[in-house]
C-alpha cells in the first residue's frame, strides 16, 4: 500500500472540499429584476440589495422568487422555489444552472452536478452550464475544471465569469504568469471584474508585494468586498503559508462578517496550527448561522474528540495521542521525535523558535478531516507550519504503514517550510522529505511501484520547473504518486551528484522568493531543461532492468506462485531466482522473497531461507508475519542480536503487538541490554495482557538488573496483586528485600 495516496482520498476532497470561490449569486443573462439586485451586492450596496431581493420573495414567479429568497439567506425555501419553478418549465437551462449553483453553495455536489448536466442536455451550447461544471470540478482540484471552464469560453467567448475561472485554476496550478494573463483578459472583459482583479492582487501579495493597484481597483467598485482577502488567504493556505492565510481571511471577515465560507477557513486553519479555542468560535458561528459543510461539522467533531487525547509537553515537544494507546506509543514516538529534531536541526542548520506539535490519530476519518480540502497531501500524515497529524500505527492494516518514516517525513517539512519561510514549491519540500526517508534508514520510505514504472516506460514524468502540477491537479489517477517518488529521486539525484549542501542551497534560494529555474541555474549551474534531460538519463538508467523486465516479471510472477501451490518448490526455487532481481523493490503480498523462503523452508534449507527473507527485511518488506519469522530463524540459528535487530525493526511499523514486545525483551535481555528490555517489557503491560501477573514479574527482573530496587519491588506487588500465589513472584519478593 502506497505512504502517499489513498484510493478514497480523491473523492474525499472532492465531496468536502470548500476552497473560497466566487459568489453564485453573480451570473450571466440574469432576468432584469435579479441583475439589479446583483448590480447592487457587487458594489457593496448590502443594505439596498437586500430590500431588492426581498422584493422579489413576493413576486409570483417562482424563479424569481427563488432568487429573493437565496438573497436573503432562506437556502430551503430558495430551493423549494426552484423546484416549483423547475416542474413548470422544464426546458429552462438558466434555471437549472442557478439552482445548481445553489446546491453547489450548500454542500450539495452531486444534486448540483445533475443539474448542470440537466441544463446542458437542454441546450448543449449554454456556457454558464461549463461553468457550474468547472466549479464543481475544480473543489476537487479535477483537471476537468479547465476543460470545462475552456469550453464555457469557447461558447461565449465574453463569460467574464469563466475567465475569471481560467485565471484562479491557473494560479492554483503555480502558474501566476498565466493566471495574470488570464485575469487581464477578464478585466479587459469588465473592468469590474472582481475576482480577476482579486486574483491580480494574489499575485502580487505572494511575491511579498503590497498589490494595492489591485486592491484599489476592488475597493472603488465594492469597499466591502470581502472575497477579495479571502481569495489570497485560499492562496496562501494552498502554498501552506498558514499563518498570512489566516490573516487574509480575518481581512476578508472585517469586510463582510457574513462571508461564512470564509469564516470556516478561518476556523479550519487556526485548528491546523493548534489554535483550537479560537477555531472552535469560529466553527461554531458558521454552524449556528447554517454553514454546515463537512468541514465545519467534521471539524467541530474533532475538537470534542480531543477529550479523549492524552497530552505530552516538553520544551520543544508537544505530543497528542490517544488514551487508549498512549502508555504504549509513548516511549518510541516521543524517541523518535526528539532524535529527528536533533538531526534535522544539524542537516538543516535551522533553530525551530516554537515546540513541535505531533498528533496521532488512532481513527483515520478523524486524521482526514485534517486534511481536508487540500490536494496532494500525504493520506498518512500532513504538516501544517510547526503542527504534524498524522495515523496511529493502530488505525492501518499492520504492515502497511511504517510509522517512523512518515513522522521523519512530515518533520522534514517543519524544517523545509521554516527555513524558507513557507515560500518553497510543494515539489521540492515534498522531495526532500521523501529523500531523507531513506537517509535515515535505506529500508524506510517506499520502493519503486508499478505506477512510477508505468510512468518512466511511458516518459508521463513531467518537467522540473512544472512539477508541482503533478501534486496540485493531477491529469491520471496515479500521478500524486508518481510526483512523490519523481521529487524524492530528483533529490537523491542532486544530493548524489552535487552533494547534500546543494538541496541546503536550493532551499535558501527558495527562501530568496526564486523560481525553480532560477534555483536550479544559480545552484546546479545548469538550465532546468537540461537538468529534466541529466536526471531523466540517470533515473532510466537506475530503473532500466527494473522498467524492461517489468511485463515478463509480472507473468513469471504467477508461475512461481503456481508452482508454490503445487508444491512444486524445485521449480519455485529455479523460476523465482531467475525474475526475482528484475524486480527487487517488490515487497508487498506474494514477493519473491516470500515464496523462496517458503521453498527453501520447506526443502529443509532454513539458511537459504532466513537469507531471502533478510533480503526481504532490508529492501523494506512490512509484514510482520515475516519479521517475526525471520526473527525466529535468526534466533534458532543462535544469533539472537541479529533477531533482535530485526524485531526493532518492527517497533517502527507496527508495535502494538505485545508478542513482538516480550519476544524482544527477552533477546534483549539475553543481550543484556537491559534499558531496552525493561521499555519492551513496559510496552508489553501497556497492551493489557492477559497474563498480568507474569509480565509484571518479567519487568521486576529486568528492573532489578538495572539497580533499580524500588521499581522493581513495586512491580512485583502488582505481580502478586494480580495473582496472589505466583509462587515466581513470592520467591523474587523475598530475594528483593533481604
Amino acid at each position: 500500500m502506497k505512504k502517499y495516496l489513498l484510493a478514497g482520498l480523491a473523492l474525499l476532497m472532492s465531496l468536502c472540499a470548500q476552497p473560497v470561490r466566487k459568489p453564485t449569486h453573480q451570473t450571466a443573462n440574469a432576468p432584469a429584476e435579479v441583475a439589479a439586485c446583483q448590480t447592487l451586492q457587487k458594489h457593496g450596496r448590502l443594505d439596498e440589495a437586500r430590500t431588492c431581493f426581498q422584493g422579489l420573495t413576493r413576486n409570483p414567479n417562482p424563479y424569481l422568487r427563488a432568487e429573493g429568497l437565496w438573497g436573503m439567506e432562506s437556502y430551503t425555501d430558495a430551493n423549494n422555489q426552484f423546484k416549483i419553478s423547475a416542474a413548470a418549465d422544464q426546458k429552462n437551462a438558466e434555471l437549472r444552472v442557478r439552482w445548481g449553483l445553489l446546491f453547489l453553495e450548500r454542500f450539495n455536489a452531486q444534486e448540483a452536478g445533475n443539474l448542470f448536466n440537466e441544463a446542458i442536455a437542454i441546450d448543449k451550447d449554454y456556457a454558464p452550464a461549463y461553468v457550474g461544471l468547472a466549479r464543481l470540478s475544480a473543489q476537487g482540484f479535477s483537471p476537468k475544471a479547465v476543460e470545462f471552464a475552456q469550453k464555457a469560453i469557447e461558447l461565449d467567448p465574453k463569460l467574464v465569469e469563466a475567465q475569471e475561472l481560467l485565471a484562479y485554476l491557473a494560479l492554483e496550478d503555480s502558474d501566476p504568469d498565466k493566471a495574470a494573463k488570464e485575469a487581464d483578459k477578464a478585466i479587459a472583459m469588465s473592468p469590474e471584474a472582481l475576482d480577476a482583479l482579486a486574483v491580480r492582487a494574489t499575485i502580487d501579495l505572494l511575491d511579498d508585494k503590497p498589490g494595492k493597484e489591485w486592491l484599489d481597483r476592488i475597493h472603488q467598485v465594492n469597499p466591502v468586498y470581502g472575497p477579495a482577502y479571502s481569495t489570497a488567504g485560499h492562496f496562501f493556505v494552498l502554498n501552506r503559508r498558514y499563518q498570512e492565510g489566516i490573516a487574509f481571511y480575518r481581512k476578508a471577515l472585517e469586510l463582510s462578517p457574513r462571508l461564512w465560507e470564509a469564516r470556516a477557513q478561518l476556523g479550519i486553519n487556526l485548528m491546523r496550527l493548534g489554535e483550537e479555542d479560537e477555531a472552535r468560535t469560529q466553527l461554531e458561528q458558521c454552524y449556528e448561522n447554517h454553514y454546515r459543510n463537512a468541514e465545519v461539522k467534521n471539524s467541530l467533531t474533532l475538537l470534542d474528540s480531543y477529550k479523549k487525547f492524552k497530552t505530552y509537553k516538553t520544551a520543544t515537544t508537544i505530543l497528542r495521542l490517544d488514551k487508549r494507546e498512549a502508555d504504549l506509543l509513548y516511549p518510541y514516538f516521543q524517541s523518535e521525535i526528539d532524535r529527528a529534531l536533533r538531526i534535522y536541526q544539524d542537516k538543516y542548520q535551522v533553530k525551530l523558535n516554537v515546540p513541535v506539535q505531533v498528533e496521532v490519530y488512532p481513527d483515520h476519518e478523524d486524521f482526514a478531516v485534517r486534511t481536508m480540502g487540500m490536494p496532494g497531501l500525504g493520506a498518512l500524515g500532513v504538516t501544517f507550519g510547526t503542527v504534524v497529524a498524522m495515523d496511529s500505527p493502530s488505525g492501518r492494516t499492520p504492515g502497511s504503514f511504517h510509522w517512523a518514516s512518515t513522522l521523519w517525513h512530515e518533520l522534514s517539512h517543519v524544517y523545509v517550510l521554516t527555513a524558507t519561510k513557507h515560500r518553497v514549491p510543494r515539489w521540492f519540500t515534498e522531495g526532500m522529505a521523501v529523500y531523507e526517508e531513506t537517509a535515515i534508514s535505506p529500508d524506510w520510505g517506499d520502493r519503486l511501484d508499478p505506477q512510477a514504472i508505468d510512468a518512466i516506460e511511458k516518459k508521463k514524468l513531467l518537467p522540473v520547473a512544472q512539477l508541482d502540477r503533478g501534486f496540485i491537479r493531477p491529469t491520471y489517477p496515479a500521478q500524486v504518486i508518481v510526483s512523490y517518488f519523481q521529487a524524492g529521486r530528483i533529490c537523491s539525484y542532486i544530493s548524489q551528484k552535487w552533494g547534500y549542501n546543494k538541496l541546503l542551497d536550493m532551499m535558501h534560494g527558495y527562501a530568496d522568493v526564486k523560481t525553480t529555474p532560477q534555483v536550479i541555474q544559480e545552484s546546479l549551474g545548469l538550465s532546468a531543461e537540461e537538468f529534466d534531460k541529466q536526471f531523466l538519463a540517470w533515473l532510466e538508467a537506475q530503473t532500466k532492468g527494473t522498467v524492461e523486465h517489468f511485463a515478463e516479471w509480472k507473468k513469471s510472477v504467477k508461475d512461481v506462485a503456481a508452482a508454490l501451490k503445487a508444491k512444486n518448490y524445485d521449480e519455485v526455487i529455479k523460476e523465482g531466482t531467475r525474475i526475482r532481481d528484475f524486480y527487487p523493490d517488490y515487497v508487498e503480498n506474494a514477493s519473491v522473497y516470500e515464496m523462496l523462503a517458503d521453498a527453501y523452508q520447506e526443502k529443509g534449507d532454513k539458511k537459504k531461507a532466513t537469507l531471502e527473507l533478510e533480503k526481504y527485511s532490508s529492501t523494506g518488506g512490512r509484514s510482520p508475519r515475516l519479521i517475526k519469522r525471520l526473527a525466529a530463524l535468526e534466533e534458532e540459528a543462535g544469533d539472537k542480536r541479529k533477531a533482535a535487530a530485526t524485531l526493532e525493526r518492527l517497533n517502527f511499523i507496527y508495535p502494538e503487538d505485545d508478542e513482538l514486545h516480550k519476544r524482544l525483551g527477552d533477546l534483549l535481555m539475553a543481550e543484556n541490554n537491559v534499558p531496552g528490555a525493561i521499555r519492551e517489557y513496559q510496552a508489553v503491560l501497556a497492551a493489557k495482557p492477559l497474563d498480568q501477573a507474569a509480565s509484571h514479574f518479567q519487568l521486576a527482573k529486568a528492573l532489578r538488573q538495572a539497580n533499580r530496587l524500588d521499581d522493581a519491588r513495586e512491580e512485583v506487588l502488582l505481580s502478586l496483586e494480580a495473582a496472589p500465589g505466583y509462587k515466581p513472584a513470592q520467591q523474587f519478593l523475598l530475594e528483593i528485600s533481604k
